[in-house]
């Protein structure tokens, strides 16, 4: 069952800003409706109050109800709308005025005694039934001598047309608001995430022949070039790991060929006529040779291949640094005698590595200045502190030699596998040219870095620089 395709940013971005925009607007309607609403509303009630103010006062003071009941349509012209309501009628006794052109039902009212002021808390509220309001009130008026009741009522059907006419153009305006939104949106969004569709392109062009291929990121959005960036050092990861692998197997080719061929060499002179036990004993012993050369090849290549695995089983104690060069020293010392050289050691420091790595990396470093130091000379091992601005203080071991001068493009090729600084001595070095890089994976596993560097003429320094641990310190 083919999973379903989730909608593209591009479009629930528009989506979201649209509804945003939407409610944005419609919001923004309906509160200028209410305010329109409610402001229509008011002025229609103040109307009503003035009229019925304005009537009370005539009755009281110039009209009488013989002149009204003679001139009816005097009332009827003085309202404002052809649909308002006016009542004049004496309490339990007919109407002498009746204007209600739409026979509408008035809402239950309190009558408002003569000697007390009108206000918008007496009015009431009425719904014909067409579903228009009514605000409508009843007051108190004497008129020679007799008490009569007014009543006053204004039918909002114009107000109610106005709204309604309003409320269409906001619900216009909404729909308006959301379609351009969701049109700019749109546009905008694909504009503005052009430079992913151009990188998911160049990521779907690279090859392992185009690995030197990087992204121009000068036009990029500030919130994209830390992606664009990180995308361009992915591939620069990338192609130098690619090289390294491609560099890696031509040189485990070359490397392997040359005892394979050997032994095959040994092998078909052998066979090519008999031979005695002593040269078949010599043959043999001339192949296990060859056979162990290419067995300490392999588990160092399988070392390398298991170091980033390896990081997290490091058996990580407490270690004296000066019992384990005292160690290393005692387990060299009668091979540095051949080559009349001396082992010096110096220093101590309390560090939480892994033993064996631990001994493993020094071993390795120094075999190769055994191997390359000058003759009658003395290798310096030793435990110094350095100082490190943004880390702190480190625990750095330095193994020194006395040795040929070398360039800086040979400095920087020491811990690539396979490489050898011996050119003169390669095919008889018993070395396979990965004693300097798995030192390299060692320091890496535990989180500090090895280096080289040329104190003096004649002089080069191996320094192992592991992190200071909690509890660690300098003795």
């Amino acid at each position: 069952m083919r999973a379903r395709r989730q909608p593209s940013l591009t479009l629930r971005a528009t989506l979201a800003f649209s509804v945003v925009a939407m409610l944005a607007v419609a919001s923004a309607g309906m509160y200028l409706y209410e305010t329109m609403k409610g402001a229509v509303m008011t002025r229609s009630d103040h109307a009503v109050l003035a009229r019925l103010d304005h009537f009370r006062k005539l009755l009281q003071y110039d009209l009488t109800l013989t002149t009204l009941q003679s001139s009816p349509q005097l009332f009827e012209n003085m309202l404002d709308s052809e649909d308002d309501i006016f009542i004049i009628a004496e309490p339990g006794k007919p109407a002498v005025i009746m204007v209600n052109p739409l026979h509408a039902p008035l809402p239950p009212m309190p009558v408002v005694p003569a000697n007390m002021p009108l206000g918008v808390a007496d009015m009431r509220s009425g719904l014909l039934d067409s579903g228009v309001p009514m605000r409508a009130a009843t007051v108190e008026a004497v008129s020679g001598g007799k008490v009569v009741h007014l009543t006053a009522a204004h039918i909002a059907v114009k107000e109610m047309a106005t709204l309604a006419g309003f409320r269409n153009r906001i619900l216009l305006a909404v729909s308006l608001a959301f379609v351009l939104t969701a049109l700019l949106g749109y546009v905008l969004l694909r504009r503005g995430l052009r430079p992913l569709r151009r990188m998911a392109s160049h990521a779907a062009a690279i090859t392992p022949a185009q690995l030197d291929s990087r992204m121009d990121n000068r036009d990029t959005p500030v919130e994209l070039q830390q992606l664009g960036e990180a995308y361009n050092a992915m591939l620069d990861r990338l192609a130098d790991g690619y090289q390294r692998l491609t560099q890696f197997s031509a040189d485990l080719a070359h490397e392997i060929r040359t005892p394979v061929g050997s032994l095959m060499g040994h092998c078909q002179v052998a066979l090519r006529q008999p031979r005695t036990e002593d040269e078949y004993q010599a043959l043999l012993a001339s192949n296990l040779e060859e056979l162990e050369r290419i067995s300490r090849m392999v588990e160092s290549i399988l070392f390398l291949a298991r170091a980033d695995e390896a990081k997290a089983a490091l058996n990580r104690q407490t270690l004296d640094l000066a019992d384990e060069m005292q160690r290393v020293a005692g387990y060299f010392e009668g091979l540095a005698e051949e080559r009349d050289i001396a082992l010096h050691t110096e220093g101590d420091a309390r560090i939480e590595a892994d033993p064996l790595l631990l001994r493993r990396a020094l071993s390795n470093l120094v075999a190769n200045a055994i191997r390359y130091a000058d003759e009658g000379s003395v290798i310096d091992i030793r435990v110094i502190e350095s100082r490190v601005v943004e880390n702190g203080r480190q625990c750095r071991i330095e193994v020194e030699n006395q040795g040929p001068t070398l360039d800086g493009a040979t400095l920087g090729k020491l811990f690539d596998r396979f490489y050898r600084g011996d050119a003169s001595r390669h095919q008889s070095s018993d070395s396979n040219g990965l004693g300097l890089a798995i030192v390299a994976a060692i320091m890496q596993l535990h989180g500090g870095e090895v280096s080289v560097n040329q104190p003096a003429p004649g002089r080069i320094c191996f320094a192992l620089m592991f992190p200071r641990q909690p509890g660690a310190r300098l003795l």
